[in-house]
């Protein structure tokens, strides 16, 4: 058990008061120090941070100039609004020669279909007709797809943590583009002594108090980990914020506050 200083001028005291009273009357029995320590309800003080309940990096898929980002630094949107929309005349331009050459296609192997009922050509003509016009649908779904990359839609209601790129920058694919948040929920991990795991229960309430406030709110657990780390014998457990409070965001941190059972 960790003993804090009040603990431990507790444990002093009834130590000193244990041994005048044993050199005042020897046939006393002393009490057991440590049964006067466990009986006492003890407060642990472990750091954590808050963090959002779901982060992720929005990246490029394809080569492009950024056309708009309809929304600043820190921003707030829904799930399904755009983010970030690109310039894509030349991906346009391709899907509509795509779709010249599967009109061509299909008008070829109309004609050769048309011939082959008169035995006018040969079956490998009408085969390779075929075989055209798979292979321009083939390109029409592939520019299709390069186009939906075009408009960048939020996958979660949330916020723009931080702005990588800006407009009119041509972006290459891979390339990170923005960082988003959603804090919605923010939750707070951190480790506690595996001892607890005989009291502590997912649902369990406790307090945090936030350094940047300098108040203390509500937070109560919602995951407990799977495996107890034999060296420190801790165990890693995550809460959350039980409600809404305007002024927590993301980053912040501070002291949390469990009684021990």
């Amino acid at each position: 058990m960790r003993f804090t200083s009040g603990m431990v001028i507790a444990v002093a005291l009834l130590a000193g008061h244990i041994q005048s009273a044993s050199a005042a009357t020897p046939a006393a029995q002393a009490v057991p120090v440590a049964l006067a320590v466990n009986a006492a309800t003890w407060r642990q003080e472990i750091r954590a941070q808050l963090m959002p309940r779901r982060y992720t990096t929005i990246a490029a898929e394809i080569g492009a100039k950024i056309n708009s980002l309809p929304l600043p630094e820190g921003g707030a949107f829904k799930a399904g609004q755009l983010l970030i929309s690109f310039d894509c005349s030349i991906q346009r331009a391709q899907l509509e020669k795509a779709q010249a050459e599967l009109t061509a296609a299909e008008q070829t192997f109309k004609a050769n279909e048309q011939l082959a009922k008169l035995n006018s050509v040969g079956q490998l003509e009408l085969d390779l007709s075929v075989s055209a016009v798979s292979k321009a649908k083939a390109e029409v779904n592939g520019n299709n797809a390069l186009l939906s990359k075009c408009d960048i839609a939020a996958p979660f209601g949330g916020r723009i943590a931080e702005q990588k790129v800006r407009e009119q920058q041509y972006v290459q694919p891979g390339q990170s583009l923005l960082d988003i948040l959603d804090d919605s929920v923010l939750e707070l991990e951190f480790l506690v002594p595996s001892r607890w795991l005989g009291w502590l229960k997912e649902g369990g309430s406790f307090k945090v108090v936030i350094d940047e406030t300098r108040k203390a709110y509500p937070a109560k657990f919602i995951r407990i980990g799977a495996r107890v780390d034999a060296v420190s014998q801790s165990v890693k457990v995550a809460a959350a914020i039980d409600g809404r409070f305007p002024e927590l965001i993301s980053g912040m941190s501070g002291r949390v506050q469990i009684s021990a059972h």
